[in-house]
């Protein structure tokens, strides 16, 4: 992956959290608006397209059903790249979007897919909270 593009997601990530938490819904705008460009213009590219920048974008996309769509993009763009940490990361997020959505079969069948990945790679955090998201929905 390339470390300038994920150094830029990162730092985008951590000024929309500041202004989540200051409340700053211009500045949040703002940076969301800068993420979803940083996607928009690298999505043609091969080497920048990555699923990173779409996870990201959809975990600070207010709407529900926009997010579920984006976090779709960067799934299928995690599996023509064959990252397995980002498909489980992103079915992950998913299924605790669709269960704060209500849609709980739904969710369990995403959280079934990110187990799976999940054990393939190598990150106990995300695993364990993969099993008590699971868990709590079965």
């Amino acid at each position: 992956m390339n470390t300038k593009l994920y150094k830029k997601v990162q730092t985008l990530a951590a000024d929309l959290i500041d202004a989540a938490e200051q409340e700053n819904d211009s500045a949040f705008e703002k940076f969301y608006a800068e993420l979803k460009l940083l996607c928009e213009e690298n999505e043609a590219d091969e080497h920048k397209n990555h699923p990173v920048q779409w996870e990201t974008l959809a975990d600070f996309t207010e709407d529900f059903d926009d997010a579920l769509v984006i976090y779709e993009k960067a799934l299928e763009l995690s599996h023509v790249r064959k990252t397995r940490d980002y498909s489980a990361s992103i079915q992950y997020a998913m299924a605790l979007l669709l269960k704060d959505m209500d849609k709980k079969t739904e969710a369990l069948e995403r959280i079934t897919l990110a187990q799976a990945s999940a054990n393939k790679i190598d990150d106990p955090e995300l695993q364990r909270e993969i099993i008590q998201l699971l868990k709590s929905l079965s």
